[in-house]
């Protein structure tokens, strides 16, 4: 077998297997939330540019069906097929063909790359397509740095990937790190071809400057607070770089260590593919170990930054592959095997919940809390109760939750069949824009209560003039409890939520958190079913 028929078999097979996975498992939280992107397209949103929804209405529209969990899905496991392609490209092209199949399966056995940016519709899985995309146009160019066109098929690529996501704003960084620590490459600096790149990008990347400009800087603003600390906190650290390697399994994550290290240690005796490589690695994987040494930060924000390494991973893998092809087999067997039962793992918990032990004791070493298919299951039993209860046909109704993510899957679950907000004062994200406060004045509010709801129902009883409890019931996979709902409606909203990012409902929001402090320390308990009372409002 040929390399690139081992790519290709590699492609059919994996592909197949994240088919089935996005057509078994119901949308995880921020899934709903980007589903929500789809539904009110905009030159780019409150926490993300626009290509994750893009991708979400192409995949929509090819299905038919708008409220498709498998369309939601489609566009990100075909992306992951093209970046499976372009990886193996890249390899092939620096250290030959079964470097790039090396390299190409390595990606697709790593855990957050290989189950979840292939299979699920986030950010990463365009940003993933669009940066490799752009590696292998500058690999181009670099080849031949005079022609201008190559350099033109820098910057969109680029600016495609600034679309998917802020991340690849570390791309030129690392090119420019590269021009600047290779003297064979400095008179780039003076030639045009980078600099067209630039500003094709920018101009790529344009909508989403103008929408920020529109709104305050509201995007720029959210992403750049998640990365403010003021002491050092080396358990953060440490728990950035274990959970780093968790995300991509240990045999991938390690390997890849080695070679980043490698290529550092041995500067000079490494090909400019390498030092491109490595230089592309820094300021991710800098930044974002830096913010780690501060604050608590997510896994795969700086997991990116490891993309560039897989090459020469391809390359140790198939050096290794040559020289014992046996023992490779096997660490290869083991690899797709584990990768495999993950999935299969993935998908009889979140129909079963068979390892989910009951809350009196049991088999079982899930808790509701702690299992992670729980927040992708039984939203619908959510949505027949409502329309059970008669709420989803009725027009004076919307719906809200205290959080935007359950606020999402409500939004999803009910096929909008009503208009849904999220009543929070401090992080609101996309409802900030896509709900409309003056037009909930006078209509009910039907609140859903999920879980043990952190702040007291006495806070939203300022809104309203009187509340009544319609429904408290738990959502239950094979018997056994995933989540508690309790449904309220509000009658007669009576002033606007001050949701929006503009100065003006900041300075209310201000107000009305001096005004309604006290709640945060008083209980109002919520009225019982079938019990109606008047609310207390507090001007």
């Amino acid at each position: 077998m040929t390399p690139k028929h081992a790519t290709l078999l590699l492609i059919a097979t994996s592909t197949s297997l994240r088919l089935l996975a996005a057509f078994s498992l119901g949308l995880g939280n921020d899934e709903a939330y980007h589903f929500l992107y789809a539904m009110h397209p905009a030159p780019s949103y409150f926490d993300h540019p626009p290509m994750v929804a893009w991708v979400e209405m192409l995949g929509l529209r090819v299905v038919g069906d708008a409220f498709s969990t498998f369309g939601l899905r489609l566009g990100f496991v075909a992306l992951f097929a093209g970046s499976t392609w372009l990886m193996a490209r890249i390899a092939g092209r620096w250290f030959g063909g079964w470097a790039g199949f090396f390299a190409a399966l390595a990606l697709n056995l790593s855990g957050y790359y290989g189950l979840a940016v292939g299979t699920f519709a986030l950010p990463d899985g365009p940003l993933l397509f669009f940066w490799l995309l752009t590696l292998d146009r500058l690999d181009l160019a670099l080849e031949e740095p005079g022609r201008l066109r190559p350099w033109a098929g820098v910057g969109l690529a680029w600016g495609l990937a600034m679309l998917s996501k802020y991340h690849a704003i570390f791309l030129p960084a690392g090119a420019a790190l590269y021009i600047l620590a290779s003297p064979t490459r400095r008179r780039l600096l003076k030639a045009p071809g980078p600099y067209l790149a630039a500003v094709l990008g920018i101009l790529v990347f344009g909508p989403v400057l103008v929408w920020n400009v529109r709104n305050g800087w509201a995007s720029f603003a959210f992403q750049g607070s998640r990365a403010v600390g003021v002491a050092f906190r080396p358990d953060c650290l440490l728990g950035a770089i274990a959970a780093q390697a968790a995300y991509l399994f240990p045999w991938i994550w390690a390997p890849l260590v080695v070679v980043g290290w490698k290529v550092a240690r041995s500067w000079k005796d490494r090909d400019e593919h390498e030092r491109l490589a490595f230089c592309l690695c820094v300021a991710p994987l800098a930044m974002f170990t830096a913010v780690a040494c501060v604050r608590p930060v997510l896994p795969h924000w700086g997991l990116v930054g490891m993309l560039p390494l897989f090459p020469s991973l391809g390359r140790a893998l198939a050096v290794r592959a040559h020289a014992d092809p046996s023992r490779t087999r096997r660490r290869v067997a083991f690899a797709a095997g584990f990768s495999v039962l993950m999935l299969g793992l993935t998908i009889s918990e979140y129909h079963l919940g068979w390892l989910q032990r009951r809350p009196e004791g049991g088999a079982g070493v899930l808790t509701a809390k702690t299992d992670p298919t729980a927040e992708l299951y039984g939203w619908d039993q959510v949505a027949e109760r409502l329309d059970r209860l008669g709420l989803l046909d009725d027009p004076r109704t919307f719906l809200f939750t205290k959080n935007w993510y359950q606020s999402a899957q409500i939004a999803h679950a009910t096929a909008m069949r009503r208009p849904v907000h999220c009543y929070n004062l401090e992080d609101a994200r996309g409802f900030a824009f896509w709900s409309d406060p003056a037009g909930a004045v006078g209509r009910d509010g039907v609140m859903l209560m999920i879980n043990d709801d952190y702040t007291p129902f006495s806070f939203y009883e300022h809104w309203f003039r009187s509340a009544e409890a319609l429904d408290d019931f738990t959502v239950l996979r094979a018997g056994k409890p995933v989540r508690r709902v309790r449904i309220f409606r509000l009658n007669e909203q009576l002033t606007a939520f001050p949701l929006r990012y503009t100065a003006e409902d900041a300075a209310k929001r201000i107000k009305l958190r001096e005004r309604l402090q006290g709640h945060a320390v008083s209980y109002s308990p919520p009225p019982e079913v079938g019990e109606k009372r008047p609310t207390t409002r507090r001007d």
